[in-house]
């Protein structure tokens, strides 16, 4: 069994996992897992498979990545334990909500509904996918290659976060590209499971953000009764970085009412 790479802040007994997006990593969340384990919680930021510093493999779905965490849980021996994930990341945590529900305690979902997707990051993957670290030899080089693909400068930054130094001189990336640029239909996935999670959860949505529509609300309360919405205004996909205090704020406050 291979073990998902995570880096723990805290050292309350409540343990809170946090799932981050598609081609993003645990060090997306570092600030927030900070603030919130100065008021109680223990938090372990999740590299999921194929990102960040966890393993590679050619195996890539929700009912794997669910399992990773649930192995994850099962080798440190957490029980109970509170979940964010975003994104993809939040596809992730209600997989493992319906088909690990012994494992749960609560969790909150980040601008992510149970539906299925049309995906739109082949351009971003193509991109991602043509980086020649042969010839590419600095952060800017890859930022200018990319930037043939992806227009928006601070999307480019987000992506950027993935290189690193395999050796002196010789740039590479932490997601496992060649899996993940034929990953669009499994990212846009639907949940799949005959058993709703009773757990309370919470699904935190972007006021101008297109992931969770009104009409969403009756495949959410299907799949998860107990499940409440809240929506961050003027804020989008990324509402976490965009309008980080009133995220905190939400979500410090909702576990604390279930905790």
């Amino acid at each position: 069994m291979s073990l998902l790479h995570s880096t723990t802040i805290g050292d309350s007994e409540q343990d809170l996992l946090i799932l981050h997006g598609f081609l993003g990593m645990s060090d997306n969340w570092k600030t927030h897992a900070k603030k919130l384990s100065k008021i109680g919680y223990r938090v372990h930021l999740i590299d999921q498979r194929n990102h960040g510093r966890s393993f590679w493999s050619n195996d890539f779905s929700y009912e794997q990545m669910a399992k990773d965490v649930a192995d994850y849980c099962e080798t440190f021996k957490l029980k109970k334990i509170l979940l964010l994930g975003h994104s993809m990341g939040g596809k992730t945590a209600m997989n493992f909500a319906c088909n690990y529900p012994s494992l749960l305690k609560a969790m909150i979902v980040v601008d992510i509904a149970p539906k299925k997707y049309i995906t739109h990051h082949q351009k971003i993957l193509q991109g991602l996918a043509g980086l020649n670290f042969d010839k590419i030899k600095s952060r800017n080089e890859a930022d200018s290659f990319l930037s043939q693909f992806v227009l928006e400068s601070e999307v480019r930054m987000f992506l950027l976060k993935n290189l690193y130094w395999k050796q002196p001189g010789k740039l590479g990336l932490r997601i496992n590209i060649d899996v993940l640029k034929n990953s669009s239909d499994t990212i846009g996935e639907n949940i799949k499971s005959d058993t709703p999670s009773l757990h309370p959860c919470l699904f935190v949505k972007g006021q101008l953000s297109d992931y969770i529509l009104d009409s969403d609300s009756m495949i959410i309360k299907h799949y998860f009764p107990n499940a409440h919405q809240v929506i961050i205004k003027e804020a989008g996909h990324w509402l976490h970085a965009e309008k980080p205090v009133v995220f905190f704020d939400i979500v410090s406050q909702w576990f604390a009412g279930i905790t």
